[in-house]
């Protein structure tokens, strides 16, 4: 009979997180068919914090994070939120890719990319590409995207667009 992730021991079900990340980091540089992917699974169905916070670690950006990334002008930052909602306010330089459309244009030539959204294109070994959205549900669907597309340095801003609003107005 097979044990849920509820049912393991601390230490079986750390292991168990262990196996899951070493085999993501593995099956990263594997191309395949789309589908959900392994920081998207581990996300949907563990109960761990230990685990969870293992695997944010290397894809979330924290709103201090971002700051520094804005104020270095080290980033490349994509709102997939709708145009609407990019309109009624977004972070600054952040560039709009609705996250319906976020797959094709990850997909454009350099050349195409930049002539559409009048910017550099990501490299797919970049490290400074961060995706947002109003609360972080959207651009974690966003990174499992961009990494599914070889984006495997890619993060994402998990507060969104409102703790951004939240901590600039306490800011000032």
């Amino acid at each position: 009979m097979a044990a849920t992730l509820t049912q393991l021991s601390p230490v079986n079900a750390t292991s168990l997180c262990i196996y899951i990340l070493i085999f993501s980091q593995v099956a990263a540089g594997i191309t395949c068919k789309p589908g959900p992917t392994y920081g998207a699974i581990l996300r949907t169905f563990t109960t761990s914090p230990a685990c969870r916070e293992s695997f944010e670690h290397d894809t979330v950006v924290t709103y201090s994070q971002l700051k520094t990334m804005l104020a270095t002008g080290d980033i490349q930052l994509f709102d997939v939120r709708s145009p609407a909602e990019f309109e009624d306010g977004h972070i600054p330089t952040a560039v709009n890719i609705p996250l319906d459309n976020l797959e094709g244009s990850l997909k454009l030539s350099p050349e195409e990319f930049e002539q559409m959204f009048e910017v550099k294109a990501p490299g797919k070994s970049d490290t400074n590409i961060v995706f947002q959205c109003k609360s972080g549900n959207r651009s974690a669907k966003a990174l499992d995207i961009a990494c599914l597309l070889g984006f495997n340095r890619a993060r994402h801003y998990k507060g969104g667009y409102i703790e951004w609003i939240e901590r600039e107005e306490k800011s000032l």
